[in-house]
This record gives structure tokens, sequence and C-alpha cells, in this order.
């Protein structure tokens, strides 16, 4: 398999797991913390915190492993992280990363 194909196989990745953990933010935010304050039921948010906490440090990891596989900018890495961050930030970077991903055809 050719570098290039490597490099549009790890974008498609890096976009399908950046919209994993955004709704991961979103299961955790608008399902689980409602479920514990109105339900008390604790045990929803142990579960899926974890689960997005998880899925967060991967994330970030994925793009600082992008950055040393030169597949985009520093800046792009860090808008990356900030995105990870922000609730709905993955689904507004992986806007970039296709725009990125098409421009690598």
């Amino acid at each position: 398999m050719s570098t290039m194909a490597h490099n549009r196989t790890f974008l498609i990745f890096l976009i399908w797991f950046g919209i994993v953990e955004g709704i991961s933010t979103l299961v955790l935010f608008f399902i689980a913390m409602p479920m514990k304050y109105m339900l008390d039921m604790p045990l929803a948010v142990t579960i899926s915190g974890a689960t997005h906490g998880f899925l967060f440090l991967a994330l970030v990891a994925l793009f600082v492993i992008g950055k040393s596989k030169l597949l985009y900018s520093y800046k792009m890495m860090l808008g990356g992280i900030l995105g990870a961050i922000l609730p709905f930030g993955p689904f507004v970077v992986d806007i970039q990363l296709y725009r990125l991903l098409q421009s690598k055809k």
C-alpha cells in the first residue's frame, strides 16, 4: 500500500474517530448528566465519563501521531486538540480534515 493510501486511511480513521468522540461528549452532557441529576443515576456519568475520557485521550494522541506523520500542519494539530476539548469541536475539525482528505486525492 502506498504512502498516499496510508495517509488517506489515517485521515478517514481520524475523521470517524472524531465523530465517535464528539458523540460521546453529547451523550455525556445531554443524556448521562441529566440521568445523574434528575433521575439519581450516577452510574450513567461514571460509565459514559470514563468512555469519553478514553476517547478524548485517544483522539488527542491521534492528532499528535498525524502531525508526526506530516499529514497536516502544527496549526491543524492544535486545532484538533482544541476541538477535542470543546463540545461540537470534533465535528467542526472533521470538516477541515475532510477538506484535507479531498485535497489529497
